[in-house]
């Protein structure tokens, strides 16, 4: 691409060559592109139409992309043959996705060249892209070829494109790229991209630069005079921030949490395969760009204040991240498994956060109030009225009553947090290791990676947990049951000695031993939900001893008894919090005798709390 920014117009525009190779064994009447920023027209596209809102009013807001001229290799026009398509609604407002018919099928093996002459025009109010004032963020923003999937891929059954349009709850399915970008802008204007920078050179006012990325899936790249630039290094990984100037204080606590996301990930599921990586944290009025990733180039979320014990933008950095994994390496279907990118980055980020920064304290660490990253993100699912709406197989668009974030992120997670409770989290580790070995760069669904944990699972444990893994799937990533063990009592009851008449004779009863001392002691469980989890529950006696049982946690209720001469004192259902997909942890002990001490503390707690929020508001 060689394009230039406008800064009056609010443009980027020019001229794109692209080619499409036929890797598949079909013959191919069409190609398929999106025009993402075509969602910025008006308020009836589909993004709109979803999400609410307005693109705005004034010409100047809106944003669009224009196809100037469509031609091929024989430089044939192709521009009759181009039409928009509404491929997931219908909604013929939306011309986020164009189909262009060719001259010729291509056949397999083909190469198919497009010369594109075009104009993209930046909208107004970000949303993950656009302007505002002097600053600019631009991604989404010129004609990219959607996946062709030929039959097999992805468990397709016919080959046919993979090209949906813009919707609110989704961002990405492409295929690796190279990419050769030359820009020409304002010389004043300090930039970033998913590129490194091959050249540069200044002609009065203006400056142009070129670009170049291997194998990623997106290309994107923001410009600002108000930027700060610091750069850093992590073994092969050159890394370039680009911060607010008035923010620059916050450049070391960026620095480490990327640093440490490239480590964990590293260490526990692949290497980091490209040699650069730039990040972002947008200023306060281009906030909307927060929070986004296009593999090589990230943006991160902060603000002029920053507490030191609030680890929000490490977060946001780890888990913007972590997509160079799960959207980018792997490039799994974003628009149709969420959970497979969001869901399963967002595992990786809490586990990075809470090792980092505190296993009880990874996103908060204040002396009132700690609280970690698993544990926030287990409450958003926990605490949820719809969390059994909808399972986490669905279409991102298809969400309904406001879902998509829980289910996609927080639930996904937190059954993968219990998945490594049951199998072992060295074992989960094998899991995504064989993973990222075996899909890296091929575009895995879902099913792909269940196969992965089958095939991990039998090789590490056998038979232990089944002949696979298809039942813990069956239940939280295509089903919508509900996970809740209870104690429901405990029961001591002394045994008594014989009484009345016996049909043995009275020299033998006189030889049984004294029951006084003798207790039935009777641990009393439930499953109160339609989950099926095997669960450990552990048994404490008075006299000081403790048996760990295992509960394979099918029955609706069960019982552990035990005749001695100890009592219990209390019980524990999963003491070690493996089962992190239970809704009510409060059900999950029970005590003999209740002390007043865990009362105290939650009143104590409440008061630092207190405490802690009129600390925040006089920040």
């Amino acid at each position: 691409m060689d394009v230039k920014l406008d800064t009056d117009a609010k443009t980027v525009s020019g001229n794109m060559e692209a080619y499409w190779i036929n890797r598949s064994s079909d013959t191919v009447p069409d190609i398929r592109m999106h025009l993402y920023m075509n969602a910025f027209r008006s308020n009836r596209t589909t993004l709109y139409k979803e999400s609410g809102g307005s693109p705005g009013e004034k010409e100047i807001d809106l944003g669009w992309i224009e196809i100037k001229s469509l031609r091929d290799e024989s430089n044939f026009d192709l521009m009759p043959g181009m039409e928009f398509i509404s491929p997931d609604d219908g909604n013929t407002e939306d011309k986020s996705v164009m189909r262009v018919l060719l001259p010729e099928p291509a056949g397999p093996g083909d190469t198919v060249y497009v010369n594109i002459d075009f104009e993209t025009k930046l909208p107004s109010r970000i949303r993950r892209t656009g302007y505002i004032n002097d600053y600019y963020f631009v991604a989404q923003w010129f004609p990219k070829f959607g996946v062709y999937e030929p039959a097999g891929m992805r468990f397709v059954t016919k080959g046919s494109w993979n090209c949906h349009q813009f919707h609110a709850n989704s961002e990405f399915y492409s295929n690796h790229s190279v990419y050769d970008v030359t820009i020409t802008l304002p010389a004043k204007y300090v930039t970033g991209s998913g590129g490194m920078l091959i050249s540069e050179t200044v002609n009065g006012e203006m400056k142009t630069q070129n670009f170049r990325a291997e194998d990623i899936v997106d290309f994107a790249w923001t410009a600002w005079p108000g930027y700060a630039e610091f750069k850093d290094k992590w073994n092969h990984v050159g890394i370039t921030l680009l911060i607010p100037k008035d923010r620059i204080n916050q450049a070391e606590r960026q620095f480490t949490a990327v640093k440490h996301a490239l480590e964990y990930l590293t260490e526990n599921v692949g290497p980091y395969p490209w040699p650069h990586l730039t990040f972002v944290d947008p200023p306060s009025i281009g906030s909307g760009a927060g929070g986004m990733e296009y593999t090589t180039i990230f943006t991160s979320m902060s603000s002029n204040i920053m507490p030191s014990f609030f680890y929000m933008p490490e977060m946001v950095t780890v888990h913007e991240f972590g997509h160079a994994y799960f959207m980018g390496i792997l490039a799994s279907n974003e628009f149709e498994e969420p959970w497979l990118d969001e869901g399963v980055n967002s595992y990786w980020e809490e586990r990075i956060m809470d090792n980092y920064y505190g296993k009880n304290s990874g996103l908060i660490n204040h002396r009132w109030l700690k609280v970690s990253d698993n544990a926030s993100a287990r409450l958003a699912y926990v605490l949820s009225p719809s969390r059994q709406t909808i399972s986490n197989n669905e279409y991102s668009w298809n969400y309904p009553h406001g879902t998509y974030g829980m289910m996609s992120y927080q639930k996904t997670a937190t059954w993968l947090h219990t998945l490594a409770g049951i199998v072992g989290e060295e074992t989960l580790n094998d899991v995504f290791r064989e993973y990222y070995t075996k899909w890296a760069f091929k575009h895995p669904s879902g099913r792909d990676f269940v196969n992965v944990v089958n095939q991990v699972v039998k090789r590490d444990h056998g038979d232990r947990f089944g002949i696979d893994m298809n039942w813990f799937f069956d239940q939280t990533l295509y089903g919508t049951a509900i996970c809740d063990y209870k104690v429901s009592g405990i029961s001591n009851r002394k045994q008594s000695k014989p009484e009345g008449k016996t049909d043995s004779a009275d020299t033998l009863a006189a030889k049984e031993p004294a029951t006084d001392s003798l207790f039935t002691a009777t641990a009393q469980l439930e499953r109160i939900g339609d989950m099926m989890l095997p669960v450990d529950v552990l048994i404490h006696f008075t006299n000081g001893e403790e048996i760990l049982e295992n509960w394979d946690g099918k029955e609706r209720y069960k019982d552990f008894k035990y005749t001695s001469n100890r009592e219990i004192e209390w019980v524990k259902i999963d003491p070690l919090f493996k089962i992190r997909m239970d809704v009510n942890y409060v059900n999950n002990s029970m005590t003999e005798e209740p002390q007043r001490a865990p009362l105290n503390r939650i009143v104590n707690k409440l008061l630092a709390f207190f405490q802690f929020y009129l600390s925040i508001m006089l920040l």
